[in-house]
């Protein structure tokens, strides 16, 4: 996907939001705008807008002297969804197909995104609460039956993570793959450093992804999957899997359009994302 020109104003506001998270002072707020304005008037509007992220963001961090300026809210995160997991698993056990509510679930977990500005604390766990009960799906952009039919004649899938606390939705995803499909290779792809509030290694491990899937790296530091930043390694990973789920809108941004049987799993949260699929804010989106 190509960054549109309302993608620009959203990378200042992310550089305003993680300077006030960070308490940051005026004059070093006013030094990383200047330096991201100097940023965006060299980058091309052909390129995915996560790649312009990792350029934010490798800014705030120079600045500011802070390597993962987000480390308490994904700590955070992890433990706040590990505490709903139960209430997950529930529903999807009372679900009449359990498969359907488990993509769901792990869709309704794309919530906790601060790249568009979500503050997942305690009125945060209502909204995901409250997601989980909107059973309204448009078939339009819920291409279900694809997906499972994908996910059947699969053997190998890659499974690339978002958001941290997301990751024990993906979790549920995956057991519920697993208990179908118990000869199924799942492969499980993190950020290689940290980026936003993006998942890396050390947060798959904190919420047992590993008890049901390999964990790697995608070697890549933006957010979202930009092929040219990843490890030759991944991209064996990523040329061979038979099938990729992809989680949330930076994966969509980076990986729109890349290759064949690539399902993108997550929640229209802006309006730009909205008209590149054609769906209304706020869509539940499951596309290949």
């Amino acid at each position: 996907m190509k960054t549109y020109l309302d993608c620009i104003p959203c990378f200042f506001r992310q550089a305003l939001e993680i300077s006030k998270i960070l308490k940051v002072s005026k004059d070093k707020q006013k030094k990383i705008f200047d330096e991201i304005a100097k940023a965006v008037i060299k980058f091309s509007l052909n390129n995915p807008p996560p790649l312009m992220g990792k350029t934010i963001h490798n800014i705030v961090k120079k600045i500011t002297k802070k390597e993962d300026p987000y480390s308490q809210i994904k700590r955070k995160s992890n433990h706040l969804a590990l505490k709903i997991y139960p209430y997950l698993k529930k529903k999807v056990y009372h679900s009449s197909d359990r498969l359907q509510k488990a993509v769901e679930l792990a869709i309704a977990g794309n919530i906790i995104d601060y790249g568009v500005g979500s503050d997942f604390g305690k009125e945060s766990m209502k909204d995901i609460k409250k997601q989980i009960s909107l059973n309204r799906i448009n078939s339009k952009f819920f291409k279900y039956k694809e997906f499972k039919e994908a996910l059947r004649k699969s053997h190998s899938i890659l499974y690339l993570a978002d958001n941290a606390g997301e990751i024990v939705f993906d979790k549920v995803l995956i057991e519920e793959i697993k208990s179908l499909y118990p000869d199924k290779k799942i492969i499980y792809a993190v950020r290689e450093k940290p980026i936003i509030n993006d998942a890396l290694i050390s947060d798959a491990y904190f919420c047992g992804i590993d008890k049901v899937a390999q964990v790697i790296s995608s070697g890549c530091d933006a957010p979202g999957t930009v092929l040219s930043l990843c490890s030759q390694d991944f991209l064996k990973v990523y040329k061979k899997a038979d099938m990729i789920i992809s989680k949330g809108q930076g994966n969509f941004e980076a990986l729109w359009g890349k290759r064949d049987c690539i399902f993108f799993l997550f929640m229209a949260k802006c309006p730009v994302v909205a008209k590149e699929v054609g769906s209304r804010v706020g869509e539940k989106i499951l596309l290949f």
